[in-house]
């Protein structure tokens, strides 16, 4: 079984993890400078300039092309705004992709943008494009819909335990010459219905920072979560797959992605899953990852939610 592993921006340890497993990935994914994609802006750090980050990044893609380890670009955000159809961004989209492409290699382009899609296909026929899982794309019709300009889609993460559903999308592919992929730990409530919303914030995070703002948000799963009595239906309510289940899922996709751009300890991520086995609490190795502390979940089969005791 082989990962798809996200790259966490300054984070050489984790690179090292990377390289140390790389028999078992298949494909390292990431954003680029100031492009607004499904996570937080990565030129951002109060440890470093944004030309410093940059660099970096540029020494982490070469070590990664070194090893031979195919890269994915993200164009994943939910918005772009006044740009979304502008000459001025598709051309900036072309040359970062002929720029990556020509530097470092690039296997294939991960987007929410049918026509971020669209061009891609029209100008580089080598390369992959593919639905991201933000589109939330969970049956045929969706799929059918935009099959001109996709290569493959990741699909919706509430499906992950629908074996029966997962069949039925992966024939559709195979017939058709599309490919199919799931993210395994997503730490996403299902069918959030502010899902949207916060993505569309994450888009447009620096415009939102300068403005004087009335209200905070962090996510409405933290709000949901500070209530205790919301902690004994959150197993029911997550769709990650453990690293014990995820050989049961090889034979229906293409790839299989990780969450571990923001997560804390990305390394033990991919490493729990390559091993295929996590002793300890697995919201740990979701992204986002819920603190509701004194509890956890526990792994096993079943799983279930412990309160942890002080020792004395």
């Amino acid at each position: 079984m082989k990962f798809m592993a996200g790259l966490k921006n300054n984070d050489k340890k984790f690179l090292d993890c990377i390289i140390k497993n790389k028999m078992h990935i298949q494909e390292v994914y990431f954003s680029w400078g100031d492009f607004a994609n499904g996570r937080s802006n990565q030129l951002l750090s109060e440890d470093y300039a944004p030309w410093e980050l940059m660099d970096i990044q540029r020494d982490m893609l070469r070590t990664l092309a070194d090893n031979d380890i195919s890269l994915n670009l993200l164009f994943n955000a939910n918005c772009y705004g006044r740009d979304s159809m502008s000459r001025t961004f598709f051309h900036k989209v072309g040359c970062t992709v002929d720029y990556v492409q020509s530097t470092y290699g690039l296997s294939s382009v991960t987007t929410t943008s049918p026509l971020i899609a669209k061009f891609i296909k029209e100008n580089f026929e080598d390369v992959e494009v593919r639905a991201s899982v933000n589109m939330e794309i969970g049956t045929i019709d969706g799929m059918e819909y935009i099959a001109p300009y996709f290569d493959g889609y990741y699909m919706k993460r509430e499906l992950n335990h629908n074996f029966p559903e997962i069949e039925r999308l992966s024939a559709w592919c195979k017939s058709r010459g599309k490919k199919l992929y799931m993210l395994a730990n997503s730490g996403c409530l299902n069918n959030c219905s502010v899902h949207n919303f916060h993505d569309n914030l994450v888009a447009h995070e620096d415009e939102i920072a300068k403005m004087d703002n009335a209200y905070p948000f962090t996510g409405m799963c933290r709000e949901f979560l500070k209530n205790e009595k919301n902690y004994h239906s959150l197993i029911d309510k997550l769709n990650f797959v453990r690293p014990e289940d995820v050989q049961r899922y090889e034979k229906y996709f293409d790839g299989i992605k990780l969450a571990t751009r923001t997560n804390r300890n990305p390394s033990n991520v991919l490493e729990s899953y390559i091993k295929g086995q996590y002793s300890g609490n697995v919201l740990s190795l979701l992204e986002p990852e819920h603190n509701i502390y004194p509890y956890v979940i526990e792994n096993g089969e079943p799983l279930k939610l412990v309160k942890l005791t002080e020792s004395k």
